[in-house]
């Protein structure tokens, strides 16, 4: 079994001065972070590998989890096309390259992309995705390679207000 956890990346500050790229988290949403790592660190839920959009609100946000998951921070891998809106058959073609000693990857990143790969990747989703939302996508394969669309079971649905 091969699982992919999709994360909208937490509460940032709002767009302004800075460009959108520099935009940092909130205070709520660094707490929503580290609440929402502490959930799935509590359901077992273990990053072989965390990828993030390079943009510092999805970086701090994939930090912040790193810590409660107990991952070395210097060792998630930074994917600059996630930022830019990745497509569901690159993301897929992106898992297809993963290796297969792996079962568990983390992807931080904005939306709208992190709706549509959640609703791509399952045969249906119709769940919302506010800041700092987790969803877990597991699937029934040996190899990275055998991940097609539409394929995969929605695992969990988790959101920061479920917990407060």
């Amino acid at each position: 079994m091969k699982q992919v956890i999709l994360v909208r990346h937490a509460k940032s500050v709002p767009y302004g001065y800075d460009d959108d790229f520099s935009r940092g988290l909130t205070d709520r949403g660094e707490s929503d972070a580290e609440e929402i790592g502490t959930q799935l660190k509590k359901q077992k839920v273990t990053p072989g590998m965390i990828i993030s959009s390079p943009a510092r609100r999805a970086m701090e946000t994939a930090r912040i989890f790193a810590e409660a998951l107990n991952f070395p921070e210097n060792e998630i891998v930074s994917v600059k096309a996630i930022y830019e809106g990745i497509t569901t058959s690159d993301f897929i073609a992106l898992l297809h390259e993963l290796p297969e000693n792996l079962n568990t990857v983390f992807v931080f990143g904005h939306n709208p992309t992190i709706y549509y790969l959640a609703n791509n990747l399952v045969k249906f989703f119709d769940g919302e995705m506010p800041t700092c939302s987790t969803v877990g996508i597991s699937f029934s394969i040996d190899r990275w390679n055998q991940v097609e669309a539409r394929r995969g079971h929605l695992d969990f649905h988790l959101m920061p207000r479920m917990f407060k």
